[in-house]
């Protein structure tokens, strides 16, 4: 979704429709009581470049819109001239992985892969075709969408540990971040289902297999249609869609290519879409053409599950009946506009645990067009880097709940999380009941306005065409290293409309640009412990626009700190970096910090181990297991990786130490991060091992539990490093 504003008003900002998977997160967690980790449970673990060991040159941090930096996930990537490589570490067993890229505009080429250092024949293709769109008539847009997805079974099962080098062939690639993953073998075709190689379909991709798949559906009424392993061709949408399911043998088998896969007004329901994949050819961004994987109805009790999308203009533009539709456990990759959008009369709906990159609008929308949705969520999903408007929007709609979902790398236009009154077209049904937004994490989310140079907030309220009169409850909320600020009220219209009714209760806010709380819109707001440290600039900026319009009161509701300032000058936009400054990504924040162990030996101190001096080591007492050795950060961090280190000197043999990561936030409770594993140390690979943290991690005090050590009766380590990327 996109919107323009007239000229006139100075400073409102051009609203946005539609981030990349990122550094560090947080859990926010009500005073008293457990919540839920956000974001999506996936079935693989990314690995950022900048991490990495490269012969290239890392880019960024830069939030400059119109940079390749700034769409890559953390606002960093590593550029490889050709010959030159990046060095992952495997951070679990896998045979499969995905990566995201960028390479220059109107070229190609191809990424070498070494396992081990050891180059397999298998190559990763990498090329410009679906990247650089131009959106010329939303106000605001530059050439965007930078970034590319290209996906390879090894071959080949590498484990925790392993190195997995890409090595650029014939062009530049800048290499963003690797997904590695355990790809389970193909599906069985199950029994009495109607496969459409038997309809005459084509496996190799040579043939159409577009009446083939028709036929099939037609013939497998009120059962399963079967897509077995290879490439189908489709030349034109399918329509007459249901009570019908299609199966494919997984994601990474089954794949259809097809820039229309479904289209249809309605359906009767009871449509099942799971484990394929559909990848289109969909290079530039038509409003006007169906180019998406389900444009229109799936009807009622419906469901897609398990599907890879990609190269489409939208992945799901539903309308129409789709009542109690759920959509989950799904990757939708480097969509031209929307991830998904409930274009209005969605009643029921459930779209959770799905993972969505590089979006070139608003990666999950509901849009209460003609009819409001009601009734309807977005629960437990990962987005990562929607490079022209939010995360997740909420444009009208009656009891809508937006829960526990991970935001991550919003670029120009857009929030990490929208609720908003802006209409776009009549019949528009504004925000009405309840708005739960509870349990969510944004990562470096919000954007400036390009047209006005407008910040907008990690989350926004918006009372864009109408006043917001709905109750609208915000729980339990982490919000890290936005660039400007954390929670924005406005009215996107200009026109003053209040935002009204909106309570704000349990939020961890850290390393904002600017301030905590935007307000530019009569209204009212209560809040109550929210907690924020590393303020860039004052706690509240409080200027409705248009001036005289009315006031915004800010109610304190308890528990409150860290954000008590005002910015003083409605004149000016408070800029980025005039307070303090958010923290350097690539710093080990363990370094230096106060370290306790259970015991150590002689001179082997636990301060030894977060020196920075690999050569120093702290060793626990002797044959007395289990050991531990603590570090406080001094204050939560959203630690993503930790890496463990050993003297590099040959003179220390190779050895397997198992150990546990446990965290706590206050040094008394502790929870466990990462559960007992054998790590192995070895002086041919730098006596170095990395530690993958889950997204949700939340900790200041990092404590590492020794229970064996093959090499010696006792715990040891020279290094220990913590970092906010993964």
């Amino acid at each position: 979704m996109h919107s323009t504003i007239l000229p006139s008003l100075r400073r409102m900002p051009v609203i946005g429709t539609a981030v990349a998977l990122a550094a560090g997160t947080l859990v926010a967690l009500a005073p008293g009581a457990a919540h839920a980790a956000p974001g999506a449970t996936l079935p693989f673990t990314s690995v950022e470049a900048e991490s990495a060991t490269t012969t290239g040159t890392r880019i960024g941090p830069d939030y400059t819109q119109g940079t390749v930096a700034s769409e890559a996930s953390g606002r960093q990537a590593v550029r490889l001239g050709s010959g030159q490589r990046v060095e992952f570490t495997v951070p679990r067993a896998a045979n499969a992985v995905n990566v995201s890229y960028n390479v220059p505009d109107g070229q190609s080429g191809s990424l070498d892969v070494y396992v081990n250092g050891v180059k397999i024949s298998r190559t990763l293709p990498v090329t410009s075709k679906y990247s650089y769109v131009d959106t010329s008539w939303i106000a605001g847009a530059k050439t965007h969408h930078f970034f590319d997805n290209a996906r390879l079974l090894l071959g080949q099962n590498v484990q925790q540990g392993d190195k997995v080098a890409l090595v650029a062939t014939g062009v530049q690639v800048t290499v963003d971040v690797a997904d590695f993953e355990q790809v389970a073998g193909a599906a069985a075709q199950p029994s009495g289902s109607v496969s459409v190689v038997s309809k005459g379909a084509d496996p190799s991709g040579a043939g159409d297999s577009t009446q083939a798949f028709q036929d099939a559906i037609s013939a497998a009424q009120g059962g399963v249609v079967w897509i077995p392993p290879g490439d189908y061709r489709l030349t034109s949408s399918l329509s007459g869609v249901q009570n019908v399911t299609l199966q494919g043998a997984g994601q990474w088998y089954s794949v259809v290519h097809t820039s229309r896969f479904i289209d249809q007004t309605s359906s009767s329901g009871g449509v099942h879409i799971k484990d394929f994949a559909v990848i289109g050819e969909v290079t530039e961004r038509v409003d006007s053409n169906p180019d998406n994987f389900v444009n229109g109805s799936l009807g009622p009790g419906s469901s897609v599950s398990g599907m890879w999308i990609q190269h489409l203009k939208v992945g799901l533009w539903l309308t129409g009946n789709n009542d109690n539709l759920v959509v989950e456990n799904n990757r939708i990759l480097d969509t031209t506009a929307d991830g998904l959008n409930l274009n209005g009369n969605a009643h029921g709906v459930v779209v959770r645990n799905n993972f969505l990159r590089n979006q070139g609008d608003d990666s999950l929308a509901m849009w209460s067009l003609n009819s409001p949705d009601t009734n309807s969520s977005f629960e437990n999903n990962t987005i990562s880097q929607p490079n022209l408007a939010n995360g997740i929007a909420i444009y009208g709609g009656t009891n809508i709940a937006v829960r526990n979902n991970l935001v991550s790398d919003t670029n120009a236009l857009g929030s990490g999380i929208a609720i908003s009154n802006q209409k776009f077209l009549d019949p528009f049904s504004p925000l009405a009941g309840t708005i739960t937004v509870d349990g969510n994490t944004l990562v470096r989310t919000g954007a400036i306005n390009p047209n006005w140079g407008h910040p907008m907030g990690a989350l926004r309220v918006d009372s864009y065409d109408s006043a917001v009169n709905a109750t609208v409850n915000i729980t339990n909320t982490t919000i890290s290293s936005s660039p400007y600020s954390a929670f924005e009220f406005v009215s996107g219209g200009g026109h003053g409309y209040s935002t009204g009714n909106v309570t704000v209760s349990g939020a961890n806010v850290q390393n904002t640009g600017t301030v905590v709380v935007q307000a530019e819109a009569q209204g009212a707001a209560k809040f109550s412990n929210v907690q924020a440290a590393g303020v860039g600039v004052a706690g509240i900026y409080n200027c409705p626009y248009p001036s005289g319009s009315g006031a915004f009161t800010l109610t304190d509701g308890g528990g409150n700190s860290g954000w008590s300032s005002t910015w003083s000058d409605c004149s000016a936009w408070p800029q980025p970096g005039q307070g303090t400054p958010p923290p350097d990504q690539n710093a080990n924040l363990a370094k230096g910090r106060p370290a306790t162990a259970t015991g150590s030996q002689d001179v082997y101190t636990p301060g030894k181990a977060v020196d920075g001096d690999a050569n120093s080591y702290w060793e626990s007492a002797n044959n007395a297991f289990p050991q531990a050795l603590t570090v406080d950060l001094g204050a939560n961090r959203a630690v993503r990786r930790l890496v463990l280190k050993l003297p590099p000197s040959s003179a220390w043999g190779a050895r397997t130490q198992t150990l546990s990561v446990l965290g706590s936030t206050d040094g008394s409770s502790y929870s466990t991060v990462a559960g007992s594993t054998g790590y192995r140390f070895d002086p041919a690979s730098g006596n170095t091992v990395t530690v993958a943290l889950p997204s949700g991690t939340n900790l200041r005090y990092l404590r590492l539990n020794v229970t064996a050590n093959t090499g010696w009766p006792a715990a040891q380590l020279s290094e220990v490093e913590a970092y906010l990327t993964s």
